[in-house]
């Protein structure tokens, strides 16, 4: 696995661990993060891992002419994260079918979980139409796919 990266996160005990920070911008108000935000953490920290996995966003398209696309999310809101919080975002693929692939993240600060995110990711063409996952992309995924019933656990250290 290996494209270079900033901080794309690691790969621990089957999931994809990835560190962040709420920033002002990310919250309402009374400085409680705004819920749609925890969507842009997600999506974030999918990225990374495709990056850690060596499939970046952008060579994917470059290469292939097509991209994922969200086609199904449904998040359950466990407790909030507030302005200054680290937080960190547990990413697993739970499966991958011929033109998609659904996963399962968690939110969370310290050992508590904040978010649970569940998605179906369709790879789509540029016009929009599903297509197979070609082999290099299936060869990168595969050894990220775990179990379902694998549970999560927080980062260490964190």
């Amino acid at each position: 696995m290996g494209s270079s990266c900033l901080d794309c996160g690691a790969m621990v005990d089957g999931a994809h661990q990835f560190s962040l920070r709420i920033y002002y911008e990310d919250t309402d108000a009374g400085g409680v993060v705004y819920y749609a935000n925890y969507l842009k953490f997600a999506e974030r920290a999918r990225t990374e891992m495709l990056r850690l996995a060596g499939v970046p966003h952008e060579r994917l398209r470059e290469n292939t002419g097509a991209s994922f696309a969200v086609s199904r999310c449904q998040v359950d809101y466990l407790r909030p994260a507030k302005l200054g919080d680290e937080i960190w975002v547990s990413t697993r693929l739970t499966s991958l079918c011929g033109a998609s692939a659904e996963m399962e993240q968690i939110v969370g600060r310290g050992d508590a979980r904040l978010a649970r995110v569940a998605i179906r990711l369709a790879f789509v063409s540029s016009e929009g139409k599903p297509t197979r996952l070609p082999p290099s992309l299936r060869n990168a995924l595969t050894p990220l796919l775990v179990s379902s019933e694998q549970p999560h656990s927080a980062p260490r250290g964190g």
